[in-house]
């Protein structure tokens, strides 16, 4: 592989074990990590996409989920913030925590867990609402702060997504007049102004030219040291430069999880070897 992996300083990772097991219990909220899969499985009606997952996402480090077309990539992913709900004769098993709080429990508010979970999407999609508008739409309709702070939330997420001092002069034009990565990062900047523990990214660069995947790229590795991401890639070159963590998926199950750099150099199952090396998938 011509992928370059860049040094990283990071937590063990946890380790897994294929197939159904009753995880321990572990310690909830800051203590704990991010993200927290329990022997969770997914059903789009008859058939099951996710199979007895049980695995732990670090906070403010990102984590890859890696895998052929078809495995449960985003499937998982859309668990997380439950968006599969929009989904007629879909029901899952186990559960899933965020900051040690079930996703699934009765009485979840949804609209409260997507502020706090959110998503960048494959393809650039803002609001036909001016650039400041897509950013400030969501922390005003939510009251996240005052309208006189707007302007410096607007700001602050902008510059989050480094995208400020493209658009400052322009905050009044529609965010569709933005080039596509330029979009993409507009969409990075509006999940930022909700203010969300979680970034969910469905294979956010894949609609775009190899220059504006490469400041997404960078983008994710400064967001990082303030929020944790997930991203679904299909790129393995993009997995082993910009995340911490890589979880290997196939056929709804997740067959390795690890380090990122351990996983591509000195992956433990001969599946994911495959995999990497371009053998299948």
């Amino acid at each position: 592989m011509n992928a370059t992996l860049r040094p990283q300083t990071v937590v063990p990772a946890p380790k897994v074990t294929l197939g159904p097991r009753q995880p321990a219990a572990r310690p909830a909220g800051k203590d704990g990590p991010a993200v927290d899969v329990r022997d969770f499985s997914f059903f789009y009606g008859p058939r099951q996409a996710l199979r007895n997952l049980s695995f732990s996402i670090e906070r403010k480090a990102v984590t890859a989920i890696i895998g052929p077309s078809g495995c449960g990539k985003s499937t998982f992913l859309r668990s997380i913030n439950r968006l599969n709900d929009l989904i007629p004769g879909i029901r899952q098993q186990g559960d899933i925590l965020v900051e040690g709080t079930s996703v699934y429990r009765p009485g979840t508010d949804l609209v409260s867990l997507r502020q706090r979970v959110g998503m960048v999407f494959q393809r650039p999609n803002p609001f036909p609402k001016t650039v400041f508008e897509n950013v400030a739409y969501g922390p005003a309709l939510n009251a996240l702060v005052s309208r006189r702070d707007l302007p410096d939330l607007v700001e602050r997420c902008l510059r989050q997504a480094g995208l400020w001092d493209e658009v400052k002069d322009r905050l009044d034009e529609p965010g569709t007049s933005l080039s596509g990565g330029q979009q993409q990062r507009l969409c990075i900047a509006r999940a930022l102004g909700n203010q969300p523990e979680v970034l969910l990214m469905d294979e956010p660069c894949s609609a775009l030219d190899p220059i504006a995947t490469q400041r997404i790229e960078e983008l994710i590795f400064d967001l990082k040291q303030h929020y944790t991401i997930v991203i679904v890639t299909h790129n393995m070159q993009q997995a082993a430069r910009v995340s911490d963590f890589t979880g290997f998926f196939d056929q709804g199950q997740l067959i390795e999880f690890d380090q990122t750099e351990r996983l591509f150099t000195k992956p433990a199952h001969e599946r994911t070897e495959a995999y990497i090396t371009g053998r299948f998938g």
